[in-house]
């Protein structure tokens, strides 16, 4: 009797465990599979008091061969609705050459993350996977960035 008043939370556990894998899969059926020369990435966002004092940065870029010189890359980051369901998802577009300086560097070239310039927050959500369709051959860092619980007053002047 005893074992089976240990056993038994155990297997409870077990079982939670492996729904929750199985709603993690579950819950990108919603979004469509990526389309050639693209891979789905999916964020998922650990549970937050106040999530509404949180925003989430999407930063495409690529790694390639740079030096000293500061680099950026370009792309088109947009928003889609998913039809019938209301989720939305985002979409990298290609990502091209951006600005760049021109500095006489002392030292070679090497293998660095150069990130696609983006400014934009996006709602904090640990409900629903954050996914993001990229181009190939490039990666997808992001950033969570939050906010004091209290505002402040602005002063006329």
């Amino acid at each position: 009797m005893h074992t089976t008043r240990t056993l038994l939370p155990l297997i409870a556990l077990g079982l939670l465990a492996s729904g929750n894998a199985l709603a993690a899969k579950d819950d990108l059926k919603a979004f469509p599979p990526a389309k050639d020369g693209y891979e789905r990435v999916v964020i998922r966002l650990p549970e937050v008091s106040n999530p509404e004092l949180y925003r989430v940065q999407l930063i495409p870029g690529k790694v390639v061969k740079a030096d000293c010189n500061t680099r950026s890359l370009r792309a088109k980051l947009s928003e889609v609705t998913v039809q019938g369901w209301g989720y939305t998802y985002w979409t990298v577009g290609q990502i091209q050459p951006g600005p760049s300086t021109l500095m006489a560097c002392p030292e070679a070239a090497s293998d660095k993350f150069v990130p696609v310039y983006n400014e934009q927050l996006i709602r904090y959500n640990a409900k629903l996977p954050l996914v993001v369709y990229i181009p190939k051959g490039s990666e997808l860092h992001y950033k969570v960035w939050t906010a004091p619980e209290a505002a402040q007053t602005a002063k006329a002047e």
